[in-house]
């Protein structure tokens, strides 16, 4: 990854060799994680576009509550990261027990919420769909839901070997919670004929062997930091006030953004079935195309907390403009290539004639929008996080939220009459408008004066 000359003294703290283990990895690990949900989309269209619909609804929502939790677990990870680069193993250790404790009493509680009261939620989001549409979309949601509190604990236990440049460990888990996802799906859709409960049900087991054998595995004393006495349970607020200093207001700023995604996904409920399906089709497809850079995202996290925690700020600033190179480079190679076969991959879903009419239309403009100004917008904040500069990204996601994407949203879809392209137009609006305060915000310098432990 030499490929921009080095700008400051001393020693590095990443070599070539250990950012190479610690992003390879992670791109394999989203690319596996991507794939989960790919697998039951592209399973259950055998089933019919309904079940595919109902599935992306509720993907929605799904999104939305373990993107909370995530929150947690990645201030959780920018805390420990910032103790690694300080080289306090102790307060390491314990503040990745604090984490494990936080994200599992969050799924937790998410996980009620949404299997009790799955039924007036998805009413009341999207009363306009087609019954056969919601009758899958509560199916799903009670049995995703039970597989919250065991993803929650994988995402925790994964953020903590992150943290410590260790990104093998969760892709080895992710081969695995894949395995069984797309076996449990092939016998559990095709042999046993269950439909979207089918799905859900290979996603739940899925999760819950990952988190027991990640859970396991950070256990083993020969880890840079092992999780002991997990089960003798003492909480150390300090700490957690440390972690829920982060984890807080990338929650709100989680929660709101996917509560906006809501609102916009009842926009789309309005326009019919093909255009949910061709819709959900090209999400699927884009989504394996910024793996590369969710990757990076997440490698920022621990480069960038790594280098702040030693006050190292001149390497944290070098390690991000390799990153954002090489994030590019990416993006914009997987660009060519799916906008050169697109067709084709359309055409694998088996979609109706008038969906995959809708999804053709769609999806260059959603694919262009991916390799210019998302990375910035999405991975790049990254960097303002692990400094602890939560709050002013979170404000701005929220603002441009909830004034451009929604705002402009209803303008163009109730107002204007637009279709489905409205929708990604409003999207991609909001998307400048984070990315241009997120960019000065890191050329100011003011994310360095910030202070997590």
């Amino acid at each position: 990854m030499r490929f921009l000359a080095r700008d400051f003294p001393g020693s590095p703290m990443f070599t070539r060799d250990q950012l190479t283990k610690l992003i390879v990895p992670l791109i394999v690990e989203q690319l596996l994680a991507v794939t989960v949900g790919v697998a039951d989309t592209i399973m259950i269209t055998s089933v019919g576009e309904a079940a595919v619909s109902g599935i992306s609804f509720v993907d929605t929502i799904n999104s939305l509550v373990i993107f909370m939790f995530s929150a947690v677990a990645t201030g959780g990870a920018i805390v420990v990261s910032q103790y690694l680069g300080r080289k306090d193993v102790e307060h390491a250790e314990n503040a990745s027990k604090q984490l494990l404790y936080a994200v599992f009493s969050v799924a937790a509680v998410m996980a009620l919420i949404c299997f009790l009261f799955r039924a007036p939620i998805l009413r009341l989001l999207f009363g306009a769909v087609d019954a056969d549409v919601m009758d899958a979309a509560l199916v799903y949601l009670a049995i995703t839901s039970l597989s919250f509190p065991f993803l929650a604990v994988y995402n925790g236990c994964a953020a903590v070997f992150r943290s410590m440049g260790n990104s093998k460990v969760s892709m080895r888990a992710s081969v695995i919670m894949n395995i069984i996802n797309i076996g449990g799906n092939a016998f559990l859709i095709f042999v046993m004929h269950w439909g979207a409960a089918g799905a859900a049900t290979a996603t739940l087991l899925s999760r819950a062997v990952a988190a027991c054998l990640l859970l396991w595995l950070l256990m083993k004393p020969d880890n840079a930091i092992s999780v002991r006495g997990l089960f003798r349970i003492r909480l150390d607020f300090p700490i957690i006030r440390s972690i829920l200093r982060v984890g807080i207001p990338n929650g709100l700023e989680s929660g709101m953004f996917h509560f906006g995604k809501l609102f916009v996904q009842s926009l789309l409920a309005g326009l019919g079935t093909p255009a949910i399906a061709a819709n959900a089709i090209c999400n699927s497809i884009v989504s394996y195309m910024i793996v590369p850079g969710s990757a990076m995202g997440l490698g920022l996290i621990t480069v960038t907390g790594q280098c702040i925690g030693a006050g190292a700020y001149d390497q944290a600033k070098f390690y991000v403009r390799q990153l954002m190179v090489l994030m590019y480079a990416f993006l914009i190679a997987i660009c060519a290539i799916l906008l050169g076969f697109e067709k084709q991959l359309l055409s694998l879903f088996g979609l109706s004639a008038e969906a995959l009419e809708i999804a053709l239309f769609l999806f260059p403009m959603i694919v262009i929008s991916h390799i210019t100004v998302w990375p910035i917008a999405f991975p790049f904040a990254n960097v303002l996080r692990a400094a602890g500069d939560v709050k002013f990204t979170m404000t701005v996601s929220i603002v441009s939220m909830w004034t451009l994407r929604i705002g402009l949203a209803n303008l163009f879809v109730r107002g204007m009459g637009m279709g489905p392209e409205g929708i990604w137009y409003a999207m991609f609006i909001d998307w400048i408008a984070r990315a241009a305060f997120f960019w000065w915000r890191y050329r100011s310098g003011k994310w360095m004066e910030k202070k997590v432990i």
